[in-house]
């Protein structure tokens, strides 16, 4: 582990024990806190949260510059870095090639991936294997069912494909002897899958891809895989179904409902609740995590058991998330946060909810769109679907009560 992590997860736990004292010394006085201590309190969440999205991405630079090192390394001729690519590839950008590609090794190409359909002006259809790997790699990091463990396959064409939902496992019965066995029969409705169209749009100036020194191909796959991703991870969370993905939150099931008087914010026995309310099949699976919005992450922080120990437990590992009884916990923004009749915390085995991507990013660019101000565009699209497979109580959400 890079040493700058380290110093990041170490300041981010020194702020964790400040956090605590403050809510401890509240606590032991039985009130809560004070305005300054609010603010206070959020600041230091805040600054947690901003921590751990740094070590996060240092820790994948470092794996991310290590890869590429490697397989640099590994091409025929003089070792390339990351630096001597650059030119390559601003004439790529700048339409002056029609492909990017890498120097072949042992008499073989690299793999080199066409990512879009048509002709375009400049014939920049083809981009380099690692440029997908990290546009793809960037909206699986902003859509959160994505990297928290939803299921994900990938067709050729986007043709509606009916999915069956599972809604009832049935029953056993006791039989006796002689009789005729009983029970009752699963159950299954059909939903379709279909491919919703998600697309982002720049433009880059020319004389940016001109001149620029800076590092193109990762700026190009941050800017469409993140915004992206973040469409489409809005839509698996609350998609609505029918004219777009029907998201996780909309399809779960009741776990429990909070109490009133409290303005939608979970107790530590609404979450005991809601964990257990989801069957040990799915509770104890790989998957098995918690969902919630961050200011719903900042409360469930002041929450404190039974032995009066805090329930969330601070990740101390960059690249792994924060846990709630032992439990990964995802934060999305597009989850509900604590309010009256708010589905503000889902729980349960994510990878019953199925996404289904067509033919992976497409990436195209055209020189003539801007003709008059001599830029170039770019976009990116994808086309998916998402659902809950397993609608028995695979996945279930907490509520906050009607008043």
């Amino acid at each position: 582990m890079p040493s700058m992590v380290e110093r990041l997860l170490e300041q981010r736990a020194q702020l964790w024990s400040q956090a605590t004292a403050l809510l401890d010394v509240a606590d032991a006085e039985k009130r809560d806190l004070s305005g300054a201590e609010n603010e206070q309190y959020d600041k230091i969440t805040e600054d947690m949260r901003s921590l751990k999205e740094r070590a996060d991405r240092f820790m994948e630079d470092d794996r991310t510059s290590r890869d590429i090192d490697e397989a640099l390394r590994s091409f025929k001729g003089r070792e390339q870095t990351t630096e001597s690519r650059l030119p390559e590839l601003r004439k790529f950008v700048n339409g002056e090639t029609k492909s990017f590609e890498i120097m072949p090794t042992v008499k073989e190409l690299e793999e080199i991936r066409a990512l879009s359909k048509g002709t375009l002006t400049a014939g920049g259809n083809t981009v380099p294997t690692t440029f997908y790997a990290k546009l793809w790699e960037h909206m699986v990091e902003t859509a959160t069912l994505l990297a928290g463990g939803a299921t994900l396959f990938t067709t050729n064409s986007g043709e509606t494909i009916d999915f069956p939902v599972t809604t009832s496992h049935g029953t056993a019965a006791a039989v006796a002897e002689g009789a005729v066995i009983g029970g009752t029969d699963p159950a299954f409705a059909k939903r379709s899958l279909g491919a919703f169209k998600y697309g982002e749009f720049a433009l880059m100036s020319r004389e940016l891809t001109q001149d620029t020194g800076v590092d193109l191909e990762g700026y190009l796959a941050r800017v469409f895989g993140r915004n992206v991703g973040n469409l489409l991870g809005a839509k698996l969370i609350v998609g609505v179904g029918t004219t777009e993905p029907a998201g996780i939150m909309g399809s779960a099931t009741l776990g429990i409902t909070g109490g009133t008087g409290v303005a939608g914010a979970p107790t530590f026995d609404n979450l005991i609740d809601l964990f257990y309310s989801v069957i040990s099949p799915y509770r104890n699976s790989p998957n098995a995590s918690w969902l919630m919005k961050d200011t719903t992450a900042g409360v469930l922080r002041k929450v404190k058991d039974l032995n009066g120990q805090y329930i969330w437990q601070p990740s101390v590992i960059a690249g792994t998330p924060d846990r709630i009884e032992n439990r990964p916990v995802f934060t999305d923004p597009n989850v509900a946060g604590t309010a009256v009749n708010a589905r503000s915390v889902a729980f349960g085995d994510l990878s019953a909810y199925v996404v289904r991507i067509v033919n992976g990013i497409r990436f195209e660019r055209s020189d003539d769109f801007a003709f008059n101000t001599d830029q170039i565009a770019f976009r990116a699209i994808v086309r998916g679907d998402g659902l809950l497979a397993d609608q028995t109580g695979a996945v279930k959400f907490y509520q906050g009560a009607a008043t």
